[in-house]
């Protein structure tokens, strides 16, 4: 583990000369696992990425149940209420808060990360375990893509798709974090666009399909930015889809409110190929603490937001995609 001083540099060498690696770090950036994929080199960690989410798991999975332990309704209000209070005196519009789960399950981390499927995959073991959705960034001939993820529904309730792209909160929320997105990329890229708006994508799980709201923002990256790799990064986390707008003023209220560390929950993972970059935020998060589960999840908190939807939300996103 480094610092993310040392991960600037190292980030830099390593797209400076092409070299491919892989990483993980924590939610604020401040701590980083970097390996690079050289011919018979090893990590303590197993990353992959796949080109869709949902795919259906090559092993063959027993009847895999989640026994879930949320926090209570009453204890989820009383944070709810406090990041309401910050949102209506201007401290925020948008504020992402999050909850861990105490969960009962019959599989060791290292048989749930090969059960599920799911676009971006990480194993460290006995740490933790993210199948996630939702990717950070990517970089193709020079662009940059962020594809914030913000509406969650659940896919089998009659018009799912009408109700969630008609939702006045779902889709305050959705534009203030695409904006927030657009002013995060403008900062290491120009010609910054919004060349999608408002997707629906479909998540496959063993509870209930999902159905989650995405954007493409994307932008013109400098020549040879890749020199400059641990800067672009380190510029544009945390996440945005997982914090909140303004940043620094909402990571103020995440940290007082919260009564957890999140740790390297909504952290960032990726790959770089020697060329170009893909990374994923780090939701879809279950850690071990002291032989004891827990299955970090939440939402974005607006001054719309309705405390009982946004309760059913965070216990919805504990699921396993197999």
């Amino acid at each position: 583990m480094i610092t993310q001083r040392d991960a600037i540099s190292l980030l830099n060498e390593f797209g400076k000369n092409g070299t491919p690696f892989s990483f993980y770090c924590d939610f604020l950036g401040e701590n980083w696992e970097i390996a690079a994929l050289e011919k018979g080199n090893t990590s303590d960690f197993k990353l992959s990425i796949s080109s869709t989410n949902g795919e259906q798991s090559t092993v063959d999975s027993r009847q895999l149940t989640v026994g879930k332990n949320p926090v209570s309704f009453p204890d989820f209000k009383k944070a709810f209420d406090q990041v309401v209070h910050e949102i209506n005196i201007g401290n925020s519009f948008l504020t992402n808060l999050t909850f861990q789960t105490p969960i009962d399950i019959d599989s060791s981390l290292e048989e749930i990360i090969e059960l599920s499927s799911a676009r971006y995959k990480l194993y460290v073991p006995d740490q933790f375990v993210v199948f996630s959705p939702e990717t950070f960034i990517k970089t193709r001939n020079d662009w940059i893509y962020s594809y914030p993820m913000k509406g969650t529904i659940d896919a089998t309730l009659k018009n799912a798709e009408e109700i969630i792209l008609n939702d006045p909160k779902e889709t305050a929320e959705h534009i203030t974090i695409v904006d927030l997105i657009r002013n995060d990329l403008s900062q290491v890229a120009s010609e910054v666009s919004v060349s999608k708006f408002r997707y629906v994508e479909e998540i496959r799980t063993r509870e209930k399909n999902l159905l989650q709201v995405s954007s493409e923002v994307k932008g013109k990256l400098p020549d040879q930015w890749q020199e400059k790799l641990g800067e672009i990064l380190t510029k544009l986390i945390p996440a945005g889809s997982i914090s909140g707008a303004p940043k620094p003023e909402t990571l103020s209220i995440i940290q007082r409110v919260e009564n957890y560390n999140r740790g390297f929950y909504t952290g960032i993972c990726g790959v770089f190929d020697g060329e170009n970059l893909d990374t994923g935020v780090m939701i879809r998060f279950i850690k071990k603490e002291n032989d004891q589960l827990f299955y970090c999840s939440g939402g974005g908190i607006t001054s719309f937001s309705d405390p009982e939807k946004e309760y059913q939300e965070m216990i919805d996103k504990v699921y396993l995609p197999v």
